[in-house]
């Protein structure tokens, strides 16, 4: 569908891609891996046509669509959060504008016979094609069920964008170009701000909506579950796997040990061969022998070995100042925002050495008891950090807060003080940041070299408190790695918040989770913490309602949902009304179920005529308008059941 023809890109008089070649396909969903640095979002903005190669093309059919999702972009404050998802459909109104346009025109034309007339004609048949496949009548349903699948509730719909943090925002834009439905997204690191459940739903939006993706991510989990392919970048080239990553991993490794293989063999044969022609060169009676062999080694294809980028990070926290025994002493710490109680009655002890960590969903206050335990934001209750306690913060946006307009060098220098100063060059080189890569200025970073530069604050002055807000955002999986075994052999204290399991796994040896307003310690790592908990994963942890109450919900009436005590409370005219609400809601989800039934039989039976050769000139487009008919079901079935869901909740209130 997409091919890549012979690109290459030059900056500075470096290559960072060489003649590369590969196609995308309708179909294909790709993994785009490779160190940071490497090019992956500078490929992605070529693709998407906002980046020009310094030679070759990008071939993009004619009425390819291509929905394009960066790292950081700006978002438009004016409108609310609704109307800025409307305008993912701006193109389907100028389709209807000129539509309109046309039918005006032709309404007024008598000259039937005329080639302006023939091609008005076939402009209204292309229109009427083109809109007939559009889900437009849905749009609402389709903008409702996305918002809400990426984390945002009913009440934050009429909000103005501009109240709403990056990544909230960021949510937004993404909401926009998966409404779109395009050919190919491009999506870089769309998981950065994304809690495990929408995380979940992305997933689950890739592979059974979405058409092509290329996607750029850190988190294995989801690449894994969502890819058929994966594309290395590494030192200029690619190399193409029709795997996942995982898979992807093994094939790679394999490949190079063949590859080691052949050439230790080819170079043994090079070798005997040259010994052969050099003992015997002088000899007439092997001369014959001699020029075979001459002949035979000019023949032989020289295997090369895949050069391999082994550059990583040399990442070591220095030896931690002996703080007290309990660096954090929080006793019934709350924070409320207005009438929002983010969480309150916070007791626990955080003793020195120990690594835990702080898991959730989004906005239920693991960042925010984190600028309670620096100080930043006023709070209730008594938090005490312990003797001798020197912290160490790594913001969840702090590679945002450098400045971009001053060199890699100039950022450290600004912020080092004493004989620190004098090894800036070699705390650079071990974050890769060595020879003239230090005199690069920031906005030209990726965001990966952007998050290793602002890490490097830390080595800065030694440390016995890290707290490190989602640290491994935009990190590549080698680094990843790397800093994970840093922190391990840190003797300090460590709080990481995060949402990868993977990375916290053998990391933390006590949880606290975050949820209905309260803070829970559950010790044990992160497995020992979902077994504890009867969870599969950290996606059941951040539902919005626990386990229990939702098997209840469904397998109960509703008289049956709420104690004894609870139900005397409730005046008959109230319990009334309640349950009134209540079978209105049912009958609402009851009739979506039932008209999805009437358009499913619809369906089997333009099947049966279809299998049966029965075949008539429209029999296809009726079953192409059919499938948009229970889509379109589907989605209101989805939407009836939220809201009996959302109204249950706030009635057991």
């Amino acid at each position: 569908m997409i091919a890549i023809n012979n690109l290459s890109v030059e900056f500075s008089a470096k290559s960072l891609f060489d003649n590369i070649n590969y196609v995308i396909n309708k179909k294909d969903k790709i993994a785009l891996v490779g160190k940071n640095g490497a090019g992956k979002s500078t490929m992605l903005k070529i693709i998407a046509g906002i980046q020009r190669p310094t030679s070759g093309s990008v071939s993009v059919p004619q009425g390819v669509s291509i929905g394009y999702l960066p790292q950081h972009m700006t978002i438009n404050d004016s409108l609310t959060v609704i109307e800025e998802a409307r305008t993912a459909f701006s193109e389907i109104k100028k389709l209807h504008d000129e539509f309109d346009r046309c039918n005006n025109d032709i309404a007024s034309r008598s000259d039937y016979d005329s080639p302006d007339y023939q091609k008005l004609i076939d402009r209204i048949t292309t229109l009427t094609e083109r809109l007939a496949m559009e889900d437009s009548d849905n749009g609402e349903a389709e903008i409702e069920k996305t918002l809400i699948g990426l984390g945002f509730k009913r009440s934050d719909f009429t909000r103005p964008t501009s109240e709403f943090s990056g990544g909230w925002r960021m949510r937004i834009e993404l909401a926009k170009i998966l409404l779109k439905k395009p050919d190919v997204l491009l999506l870089d690191e769309p998981t950065n701000h994304l809690d495990i459940e929408s995380i979940q739903w992305l997933e689950n939006f890739l592979l059974t909506k979405a058409n092509a993706v290329v996607l750029v991510s850190h988190d294995r989990a989801f690449i894994d579950n969502i890819t058929n392919r994966t594309i290395e970048i590494s030192l200029g080239k690619i190399y193409d796997y029709s795997v996942n990553y995982s898979k992807y991993v093994v094939l790679r490794q394999e490949r190079l040990d063949q590859q080691r293989r052949a050439y230790m063999n080819q170079q043994k044969q090079i070798q005997d061969t040259e010994e052969f022609i050099e003992r015997f060169r002088y000899k007439a009676t092997k001369s014959v022998q001699v020029q075979s062999r001459i002949k035979q080694l000019a023949k032989i294809d020289r295997i090369e070995i895949d050069e391999v980028d082994t550059s990583h990070l040399n990442l070591k926290f220095p030896p931690a100042p002996r703080s007290g025994d309990y660096p954090i002493i929080a006793e019934n710490v709350g924070k409320a925002y207005g009438q929002h109680q983010v969480f309150d009655h916070a007791t626990f002890t955080i003793k020195r050495g120990e690594k835990v960590a702080f898991v959730g969903k989004n906005g239920e206050g693991k960042s925010t008891l984190v600028k309670c335990i620096m100080n930043e934001i006023p709070y209730t209750g008594t938090l005490k950090t312990g003797h001798n306690v020197k912290i160490g913060y790594f913001a969840q946006n702090q590679a945002q807060l450098l400045d971009g307009e001053i060199t890699v060098f100039d950022t450290i220098d600004h912020v080092a003080v004493g004989d620190i100063r004098t090894k800036i060059r070699d705390i650079l080189g071990a974050f890769m940041f060595g020879g003239a890569a230090s005199d690069k200025k920031v906005k030209v970073l990726s965001g990966g070299e952007k998050t290793r530069l602002a890490m490097i604050r830390l080595l800065l002055e030694p440390v016995n408190l890290l707290i490190l807000d989602e640290p491994t955002n935009h990190l590549d999986m080698t680094t990843k790695d790397i800093l994970k075994q840093a922190i391990k052999d840190f003797n300090g204290t460590v709080i990481v918040v995060s949402h990868d399991r993977e990375f916290l796994d053998g990391l933390v040896e006590k949880v606290y989770e975050f949820g209905d307003g309260k803070v829970k310690e559950c010790l044990g790592g992160i497995y020992e913490f979902l077994e504890k908990k009867k969870l599969a994963s950290l996606a059941e942890l951040e539902k919005t309602q626990p386990k229990k109450e939702v098997k209840t919900e469904v397998t109960k009436p509703v008289s049956a949902q709420q104690p004894a005590k609870e139900k005397q409370r409730l005046s008959y005219t109230e319990q009334r009304e309640r349950d009134k609400l209540i079978k209105k809601a049912e009958r609402k989800v009851k009739d979506a179920e039932e008209n999805i039934g009437a358009v499913e039989k619809e369906i089997a039976e333009v099947e049966s005529l279809i299998a049966s050769g029965e075949v008539t000139g429209d029999i296809f487009d009726r079953h192409a308008a059919l499938q948009k008919k229970l889509d379109n079901a589907m989605s209101l079935w989805e939407i009836a059941g939220m809201e009996l869901d959302e109204l249950k909740a706030s009635l057991d209130k």
